[in-house]
């Protein structure tokens, strides 16, 4: 258990670096503590970085929440804490792009919805009922741009954020008699790991401009604070291609996306 120090308490998974990593500076900023989780050894550092103005408590996990006792461990540090949690990010994906029949490999996708999806579900199941029960707290999903449309040549990674984006917007609104506050964090192509770790550095979007994670976080982070319902995050170019989703076709989405994630359309 930690020692009580007053501050409301935050959880921020996939925390060592991108959005991520700018939602718990966010947190941090605001006066919480927070506990960060990564399946990679670098969130120590995370935390001690977070920790650096010794005002906030900040408990490092490593965890892959890839699979089911990744998230129950997760979940037994934050019961450890012996405190409520006060908002849950759930910030934690990846993707892999390629042509779905013909070049990815069946172990990444599935991966892919591992982390985007079932952990968000499982740990989301944990959390949301010790909330209700309080009537108090927040959840930031953060879904994506992508979630609008059809992802030719990342087609399980949209599908996935698809998910996130339908699921978080069906919560808000199962739990719009409560005082617990859903929000979707939706950023377009943002300069972090994404790109690489999905392999589609060599495609248009991987190649093209990103926004500033910790402009995302802060828009995001702000949205969940005045319980918006979700937030098109970023610069305004991403914001006028959230606006422009919304009156596409699908066909159209589908045939723009493939231009942008084709494989090699980064080298023409």
């Amino acid at each position: 258990m930690t020692t009580p120090t007053g501050n409301p308490f935050a959880v921020v998974t996939g925390a060592s670096s991108g959005i991520g990593y700018e939602l718990a500076k966010q947190f941090v900023q605001n006066g919480f503590d927070v506990l960060v989780t990564a399946e990679d050894a670098v969130i120590e550092e995370t935390a001690a970085d977070l920790r650096r103005d010794g005002q906030n408590q900040v408990v490092a996990v490593r965890a892959d929440l890839a699979t089911y006792d990744g998230v129950e461990e997760v979940y037994a540090a934050v019961l450890a804490t012996g405190r409520p949690v006060d908002a849950l990010a759930l910030n934690a994906g990846r993707g892999i792009g390629g042509d779905f029949t013909r070049q990815t490999d069946l172990r990444e996708e599935l991966n892919v919805i591992d982390v985007n999806v079932t952990s968000t579900v499982h740990l989301a199941k944990r959390v949301l009922p010790d909330m209700v029960a309080r009537n108090a707290g927040r959840v930031l999903f953060t879904s994506s741009i992508a979630s609008t449309m059809p992802g030719t040549y990342q087609a399980v990674y949209n599908a996935s954020k698809s998910f996130v984006q339908s699921f978080a917007e069906a919560l808000r609104e199962e739990l719009s008699d409560t005082d617990v506050v859903i929000t979707s964090l939706m950023p377009g192509p943002t300069d972090t790991n994404f790109f690489h770790r999905a392999e589609i550095d060599d495609t248009r979007v991987g190649a093209g401009k990103k926004d500033d994670p910790a402009v995302v976080a802060k828009q995001g982070f702000e949205a969940l604070m005045k319980d918006k319902e979700k937030v098109v995050a970023g610069s305004v170019k991403t914001k006028v291609q959230g606006a422009a989703a919304k009156v596409m076709p699908d066909s159209a989405k589908a045939k723009m996306h493939g231009r942008m994630a084709e494989p090699g359309s980064g080298d023409q």
